[in-house]
């Protein structure tokens, strides 16, 4: 790829984004806040899919299926001292997103 200076400036940002995520406090923020997020959606996906309810069962085979594919490449096939902040952010919504569902099935008493 040529050096223009869109790829430079592009290049440089994202080197000085890596350099502050290293920092232990903004990775914890960057996963609370991963947390949280899924928390919202786990929330959205239910009030949208309780809606219409047709589509209860089928929302929730997929987002059963697509976690627990996620936990299985997450927990069997990554290096377990060396994982990247995107994985660990996807496996923090993750977290919250079920935390949520959760919280919701009890809260409704089923």
């Amino acid at each position: 790829m040529q050096n223009t200076r869109l790829n430079s400036l592009f290049d440089g940002s994202v080197s000085e984004l890596r350099q502050s995520l290293r920092n232990p406090w903004r990775r914890i923020s960057v996963l609370v806040i991963s947390f949280l997020l899924g928390n919202f959606v786990g929330t959205s996906i239910t009030t949208i899919a309780g809606q219409n309810a047709n589509l209860d069962v089928m929302v929730a085979a997929v987002l059963i299926v697509s976690t627990e594919l996620y936990s299985y490449f997450f927990y069997r096939i990554h290096n377990k001292t060396k994982r990247s902040l995107l994985a660990q952010g996807i496996n923090s919504f993750k977290i919250g997103m079920i935390y949520n569902l959760f919280v919701l099935a009890f809260t409704l008493g089923s």
